[in-house]
């Protein structure tokens, strides 16, 4: 582990004290240890990375769209460049398996990419107009200064997602990393500037909500604003920025659905199933919180599930042969044992874990056992509330049209699973499962080229691909006439 290092704001291409003096020490979720200390922001501090965002904003985007792009490839060079540097930075603060922590610099490297490379792909349109010799031009510029939260559970690869497509459509940014996590998103600032990118278009302010996301979104020079995290964040913020009618764009909670039909390949439906529950813990949104298996099938799934679960390594994330670290923090360990709890005094069967992991070097960490729940009924509050967390809720069903019904019935609408041969069911999946992102025969993990996003309590609007950039600029009509 490299030393404790007390990690400054960075605004303006410089690093800057907090008007604050103040530090919040990060500590490993593995071991207890202090890793780091970041800033704590103020709104003093906003103002200042805003200001500079601003000022930097005309030169910015009057940068042809290739020489954005040339700068977007600097920074993902350098991303890969450190990516082990970057992964175990990623593994200090936030716990997840250093093999896991790699992909996420890869999957950060991804997104820097194709920013870049669509960076003159943002076209607009010449219509004819009505009057002899007229033209309209319906032209795509960019918004100004993006006000941009992350969230704790991808810490680099969030941030990533924010700064390339604001970059690429010529914006400038002031980004707020997790405040239980911001390391990582430091260490990308480093590598902003390393890459040359002109001073003032990437301000990285570390602090709490309060003292940073508040001030962050309510201010009067952040046309937009883009964060993901919790639902109830999302709708205080949305809130907040109702004052000033900002656009804002929200990828929030998830309830995925994850279809089982009796045609399936089993084995690989289970290898997915648990994939996409326990990497990263649980903490992923777009996590499989609802296995739907039908009947015909139930028994040997779940049989085939037990053996897989229990296969799970379980320890130091550092070590490669790590399948699972340690919950993000206490409050959040507290939070998905309270949910098990909750289930199994509802009723649930509990075939696997439901508790704390002591002993040994579990005992300086925050490590929850990998869950297994059976006998789940739809009335039951873990049917409907994110677990965000290993535990793996496993319901029969009698056909595809129940599986979709319970599928559908949740405020949350990102991503959902379906395994099946069968193509009738795979076209009525497409126009009758309510989500924004749907796996089919495949495990979790969206790609930069495709658009991550989600209906209902999952948030507005969305992130990556084509669609997620275009987010990233708005319209102007122009009636041009000689």
């Amino acid at each position: 582990m490299a030393d404790v290092k007390q990690q400054d704001l960075f605004i303006n291409n410089e690093w800057v004290k907090p008007t604050s003096g103040n530090y919040t020490p990060i500590k490993s979720p593995a071991t207890g240890e202090e890793v780091g200390q970041a800033a704590e922001g103020n709104p003093q501090d906003v103002d200042k990375a805003v200001a500079a965002a601003k000022a930097a904003f005309k030169g910015w985007s009057s940068k042809p769209a290739s020489q954005r792009a040339d700068y977007l490839y600097a920074l993902k060079n350098l991303v890969e460049r450190d990516k082990e540097r970057l992964a175990t930075i990623i593994t200090s603060e936030m716990g997840k398996p250093i093999k896991e922590a790699r992909a996420e610099v890869d999957f950060a490297a991804g997104l820097l990419r194709f920013a870049a490379e669509n960076a003159r792909r943002l076209q607009g349109e010449i219509i004819p107009g009505e009057r002899e010799g007229e033209k309209i031009l319906i032209d795509r510029v960019p918004h100004g200064v993006v006000g941009a939260i992350a969230a704790w559970n991808f810490p680099l690869a969030l941030c990533a997602r924010k700064i390339a497509p604001a970059l690429a459509a010529g914006n400038t940014i002031v980004l707020k990393p997790a405040d239980g996590t911001p390391l990582s998103g430091l260490a990308l600032a480093e590598l902003v500037q390393e890459a040359g990118i002109p001073a003032g278009v990437v301000n990285v302010v570390t602090g709490s909500g309060q003292g940073v996301g508040v001030p962050l979104v309510a201010h009067k020079d952040t046309p937009l604003i883009t964060m993901t995290g919790s639902t109830p964040a999302g709708k205080k913020i949305m809130a907040a920025a109702a004052e000033h009618l900002k656009e804002v764009r929200l990828e929030l909670g998830g309830k995925a659905p994850f279809i089982v039909m009796e045609d399936a390949d089993i084995p690989a439906a289970v290898e997915a199933a648990v994939t996409a529950r326990f990497f990263n813990g649980g903490q992923v949104c777009t996590a499989n919180e609802r296995t739907y298996v039908h009947e015909d099938v139930y028994d040997r799934f779940t049989t085939a599930l037990k053996d897989r679960i229990a296969s799970l390594k379980v320890g130091d994330p550092m070590d490669d042969a790590t399948d699972m670290g340690p919950k993000v923090n206490e409050t959040e360990l507290e939070k998905v044992d309270g949910i098990v709890q909750k289930a199994i005094s509802q009723d649930a069967k509990l075939e696997l874990g439901g508790k704390r992991l002591t002993g040994g070097a579990f005992d300086k960490g925050t490590f929850y056992a990998p869950t297994l729940l059976t006998d789940i009924t739809p009335d039951m509050d873990i049917v409907q509330d994110e677990v965000f967390g290993p535990v793996l809720s496993l319901i029969k069903v009698k056909d595809f049209d129940e599986a979709l019904t319970r599928a559908n019935d949740s405020r949350y609408g990102l991503s959902a699973y379906l395994f099946t041969n069968d193509l009738s069911r795979i076209l009525r999946m497409g126009r009758e499962l309510d989500f924004g992102e749907i796996y089919v025969n495949r495990g979790s993990g969206e790609e930069p080229q495709g658009f991550h996003h989600g209906y209902r309590e999952s948030g507005l609007g969305g992130e990556d691909g084509q669609h997620g950039l275009e987010a990233y600029v708005r319209t102007k009509t122009i009636y041009l006439n000689a």
